[in-house]
């Protein structure tokens, strides 16, 4: 159950939150960049424009997944978030492109740095703004299990760590006066960010799939089902889904062909409320049969 606090953490108003923080990076990281002059720093503020890029969409999909089932969608518009996901991965590996051509002039003609002082201020500063953030999208996607939100903090995780290399090697430039590590460190920053969305664009393609739930989730439905082990009674054919914030399981429940209709359809509503209790956001579908019927899923059609 969500806590009673959980509305101060919702996942709308925290992607608004990262839309206004996302402006205030860009600010900070193009002065930054102005400055100094630095490749290094520019790649850190083009990655800003995805997060402000991002934090948009996944505001807009994270607006629809929380719409009712309806008519035309009567499981309802959770999957939304995968898009988000999708989305703001083709955004970072589009900005890790352009910063890699950027570095790769840049490396070829390297240019001194003005003002390395106020530029690093900036780029930590904002890099704090980010990393504030990112605990609270964590935070709250753990509690709502918003595929958008996490997505999101995970970006924002990436872009702090972009800052701290971006940091760490401006530093080495001052001290050592190699004008090329600007650009160097610039390139490994886009490597680090083309992986990150790549990483995004594997998991949205993985959740539009009907990717199974994972191991621990089974764990604990496997658990539940336990309680209700009995000679007379067993479970099958048991598949699960995932669909953004929510949970699917199917299976088939046997039971005496002797029992009335009403005593199967208790045992049933017992069973679908211990699942719900033991996985939040868990939908079961429970097909009864008795005990000596097997179903036949190798419909021909499906192996087409």
């Amino acid at each position: 159950m969500i806590p009673k606090t959980a509305p101060t953490l919702t996942p709308q108003r925290l992607m608004m939150v990262s839309v206004v923080v996302a402006a205030i990076t860009i600010v900070l990281k193009t002065w930054a960049w102005h400055i100094t002059g630095s490749v290094g720093l520019l790649s850190d503020a083009m990655e800003s424009f995805v997060n402000l890029a991002s934090a948009m969409f996944g505001l807009a999909m994270v607006t629809i997944a929380q719409r009712p089932a309806d008519d035309d969608h009567p499981y309802g518009h959770h999957k939304a978030e995968y898009f988000s996901s999708g989305f703001e991965g083709i955004l970072i590996i589009g900005a890790a492109m352009a910063i890699i051509w950027a570095a790769a002039h840049r490396l070829v003609d390297p240019q001194p740095l003005q003002q390395v002082g106020w530029g690093l201020a900036l780029a930590v500063v904002s890099s704090a703004l980010n990393g504030l953030l990112a605990w609270g999208m964590f935070k709250s996607a753990k509690i709502h299990r918003s595929v958008a939100l996490e997505a999101d903090a995970r970006h924002l995780v990436t872009d702090v760590w972009t800052s701290v290399g971006v940091v760490v090697g401006i530093g080495a430039v001052a001290l050592t006066g190699w004008l090329w590590l600007d650009a160097l460190v610039a390139i490994g920053v886009a490597l680090n960010i083309l992986w990150q969305g790549a990483h995004l664009l594997w998991r949205a393609s993985q959740g539009l799939m009907d990717k199974a739930l994972e191991p621990d989730v089974l764990a604990e439905i496997q658990k539940a089902l336990d309680v209700f082990a009995h000679p007379t009674i067993r479970f099958d054919h048991l598949t699960t889904r995932q669909s953004g914030q929510r949970r699917f399981v199917d299976m088939h429940m046997h039971m005496p062909a002797s029992w009335t209709l009403g005593r199967a359809a208790d045992a049933r509503a017992s069973v679908e409320q211990a699942l719900m209790r033991a996985v939040p956001g868990l939908r079961a579908t429970i097909q009864l049969l008795p005990t000596d019927v097997e179903a036949h899923l190798d419909d021909p059609l499906d192996a087409a």
